[in-house]
């Protein structure tokens, strides 16, 4: 086991009446001026919105509004965020929306807060100082952003995407009615569930460390979101486990997963965020469409912690060497991609990138990590390339 510190300052107001808490949360927070960040039409549509600013108006809060973030929030909208809040003179940003939106929330927060060239600090120029305090109100179970220190961003300059951690951007709120999460599409669900899977089983292949009671923990987790994936794949509207994924999205990110162990292996989202940036596809499907490739590359050279996955996780009963259970355990999770419609190649994506692509987001994850890819197995660009060509 590995010594830690466990830091989850986010309270959370969960369930059917989560939403009437709004005005009770931004009166603990005192602010004067709130930025009222959200995406496209659907927050608006479904009246969500609405609720919202009459939760501003009751407080007697002035607010501005800033919509229009996009999957793989865009560095454009920061800036303008930014230059929005310090006019008008924010001193809080509420987050309506998915991870996209808390996460141009974060970066705003980062701006405002830090001063400077935002960028900087996700290019690991500058460290974070400061960041203005945030709120958020969840509409889909995915990115875990509602509690945990990330931020990712991706700069339309070079299509770069970069994350920037810091406990000072975590949400001081995070509203979790799991009713808001009903309207997704059936798409938008099992991407959120991968991105939930992937955020614990990248915790859970650790190379040093770790306890007993946090892999119980995970694994739980992972075989419950796995479950309920399938309830809701069949049964959309089922209330009782879209709030099982809710609860288990926010635990997923927020560290309680991660605790003694050398905090796992990250390469999968790494790698990702490079097709993502590049191509623009939702992350929880492109997570699903290379996360197969890295496990057989990384298997290879560690297979026992991968055929305890299997036994764990995937509940594989047969028996077999450490490697015959790793791949088992391996085309068990791609089976379950499946059972979802989500992909397991970057063929079923659309996308056929070229060997120079492929060369280009290889070499970008490097540089952008400022090293080695990996825990389980370190990564450079040459096996990153690899790992590509076998999800094509």
């Amino acid at each position: 086991m590995n010594d830690f510190t466990y830091y989850t300052p986010t309270k959370v107001a969960f369930g059917r009446r989560a939403l009437e808490k709004l005005g009770a949360l931004l009166r603990e927070q005192q602010c004067r001026k709130v930025l009222l960040h959200y995406g496209g039409g659907s927050a608006e549509r479904s009246g969500l919105l609405g609720r919202v600013r009459e939760a501003l108006t009751a407080e007697g809060i002035a607010w501005v509004e800033l919509g229009g973030v996009v999957p793989n929030p865009r560095l454009s909208l920061v800036y303008e965020g930014i230059e929005l809040g310090r006019r008008e003179g924010v001193d809080f940003i509420l987050a309506v929306g998915g991870g996209s939106v808390i996460d141009s929330a974060k970066a705003i927060g980062y701006g405002l807060g830090s001063g400077g060239d935002v960028w900087e600090l996700f290019e690991r120029k500058r460290k974070v100082t400061g960041c203005t305090p945030i709120g958020t109100v969840l509409t889909i179970a995915a990115t875990g952003s509602e509690m945990s220190a990330s931020c990712v961003i991706t700069a339309e300059q070079g299509w770069k995407k970069l994350g920037c951690t810091s406990d000072l951007c975590r949400p001081r709120f995070a509203v979790l009615d799991p009713q808001l999460t009903m309207t997704l599409p059936d798409y938008q669900t099992a991407c959120g569930c991968v991105d939930i899977l992937m955020h614990t089983m990248e915790r859970w292949f650790y190379a040093d460390g770790g306890m007993d009671l946090t892999d119980g923990l995970a694994e739980t987790l992972l075989r419950t979101v796995m479950k309920h994936a399938l309830i809701l794949r069949d049964d959309p509207q089922n209330w009782d486990s879209r709030a099982e994924i809710l609860w288990a999205g926010a635990l997923s990110h927020n560290g309680l997963t991660g605790c003694g162990t050398d905090g796992g292996d990250w390469a999968p989202h790494k790698i990702e965020h490079e097709l993502s940036g590049l191509f623009g596809v939702a992350h929880g499907a492109g997570l699903a469409a290379i996360w197969g490739s890295w496990a057989r590359y990384a298997a290879r050279q560690k297979p026992a912690r991968f055929a305890r996955f299997a036994e764990r996780v995937m509940r594989v009963t047969e028996a077999g060497t450490d490697e015959e259970m790793a791949l088992k355990g391996i085309e068990a999770f791609e089976d379950f991609c499946r059972a979802i419609h989500m992909p397991t190649s970057i063929g079923e994506l659309g996308l056929h990138p070229t060997e120079d692509e492929i060369r280009v987001m290889a070499e970008k994850c490097i540089a952008g990590l400022g090293g080695p890819a990996g825990k389980v197995v370190k990564l450079q660009a040459d096996d990153i390339a690899e790992i590509f060509r076998m999800a094509l």
